[in-house]
Formats: structure tokens, sequence, C-alpha cells
């Protein structure tokens, strides 16, 4: 029982399992063009910029 609740705190969820899509098995058949990979790769980009814009601004309301 202990150990599933350590399991689902740990889960990354939406946000976090979109960074490591590129691990599941995806179609064979189905080949993401250039366009898609470079719209995944400037949304993972903004993510991570909006993440730490968010951390700069809580580290200065409490400083």
């Amino acid at each position: 029982m202990a150990n599933k609740r350590v399991k689902e705190f740990f889960q990354l969820g939406d946000v976090g399992n979109y960074f490591f899509r590129v691990f599941r098995k995806s179609d064979p058949e189905s080949k993401p063009n250039f366009n898609l990979r470079m719209m995944h790769g400037i949304n993972k980009i903004s993510i991570l910029m909006f993440l730490a814009a968010l951390i700069v601004w809580i580290v200065k309301r409490l400083a």
C-alpha cells in the first residue's frame, strides 16, 4: 500500500509526460513531419521558460 502512494507521488503528470514522449513506442507507419517536430520542440522550450520565470517570480516575492 505504501509503495503505491510513493509511486503516485512521483508521477510526472501530463506536462512531465510530454517531455518524455520520445521514449514511447509510436505507430511505425506514421512518420512525423518536420513541422510537427518543430512545433513540439518550441512547445517544450516555452513550457521550460514559463516554469523558470515562475520560479524566479516566486523567489523574488519571498525575498
